[in-house]
């Protein structure tokens, strides 16, 4: 779990699907008792300042960050925030606020956006480059944790919360990968989704023959095997959470899709030094929950 050295960082320009993103990072900040940093790029000066005291100059509107910092230390009142604006364009300005995060977390639709399921450019530009964890939330998304928005003070840490969904290729098992959707479970004590997606070329490919275990039979069984290996010692590192493993057969997308219906946070992973795939791209513009894309080696 994270050592606490790190902050979660998001996103904030004033539109809905920001401020309902700025509310589920200050939600994974308090769980992971990180401090939250609020970052409004692209316009404005250069302001730095801790909440409730973010400096405002003398003449100045309270612009879009002010408004969000003040209304999230209220909500969460324990929490330690930190706003920033910067002059950097939204990408430039948020990619170099992920290097030093635990998680990066932006709206899937900027302040100039429209509604529904299509996500910005500076969504898709971030989750492709960054260098850490980014999530990209939606707008008018419910909180993990059964709240509703915009209750006074901090959720219930009793509230249960739906799974946390791990897309997972078992033939390119990806530590950093995995280790982020065991963290997250842990944090928000809910239970953990492996899905593992095969197609029958992939199990029996000619270059690769001897590398499944014997007695594969075509049904899944190998697949599963191999599911529940790379799992193990994942479950020895976390024993208090609950993992359930599900192979099923097909192109990964349209059964992570199905999946997410019912989770709290979907996780998926990219290539460091390569954008998202098309199944990952089109799950962060489909997928009904929030989307974490982790970059591994």
């Amino acid at each position: 779990m994270s050592t606490g050295t790190r902050s979660i960082n998001v996103g904030i320009d004033g539109s809905p699907t920001g401020l309902d993103a700025a509310d589920w990072a200050a939600r994974e900040a308090r769980r992971r008792r990180l401090p939250l940093r609020l970052l409004h790029a692209g316009t404005g000066p250069v302001v730095s300042g801790r909440v409730p005291d973010v400096d405002v100059p003398a003449g100045r509107t309270r612009t879009a960050l002010d408004r969000a910092a003040i209304q999230l230390s209220y909500a969460h009142p324990a929490l330690d925030i930190i706003a920033r604006s910067s002059r950097a364009p939204a990408v430039q300005a948020l990619l170099a606020a992920a290097a030093d995060t635990e998680t990066l977390v932006v709206g899937s639709r900027g302040a100039a956006g429209c509604p529904g399921f299509q996500v910005g450019s500076v969504a898709l530009a971030v989750a492709a480059r960054a260098a850490r964890p980014v999530v990209v939330v939606r707008a008018g998304e419910l909180p993990e944790d059964g709240e509703t928005p915009g209750t006074d003070g901090p959720p219930s840490e009793a509230a249960p919360c739906p799974p946390v969904v791990l897309g997972l290729d078992v033939d390119r098992p990806a530590a950093d990968l995995i280790r982020y959707a065991f963290d997250t479970a842990a944090f928000r004590s809910a239970p953990l989704h492996v899905v593992h997606a095969w197609t029958r070329s992939e199990a029996y490919p000619l270059a690769a023959q001897g590398s499944r275990p014997e007695g594969t039979d075509g049904n899944g069984d190998a697949e599963r095997r191999a599911l529940a290996g790379t799992l193990r010692p994942w479950r020895r590192g976390f024993p208090g959470t609950t993992v359930r493993e599900h192979v099923v057969q097909g192109p990964p997308g349209p059964h992570l899709l199905k999946a997410s219906a019912r989770a709290g946070l979907l996780v998926v992973g990219r290539r460091s030094g390569t954008g998202p795939g098309r199944a990952v791209r089109t799950l962060i513009r489909h997928a009904p929950c929030a989307v974490a894309v982790v970059p591994h080696g």
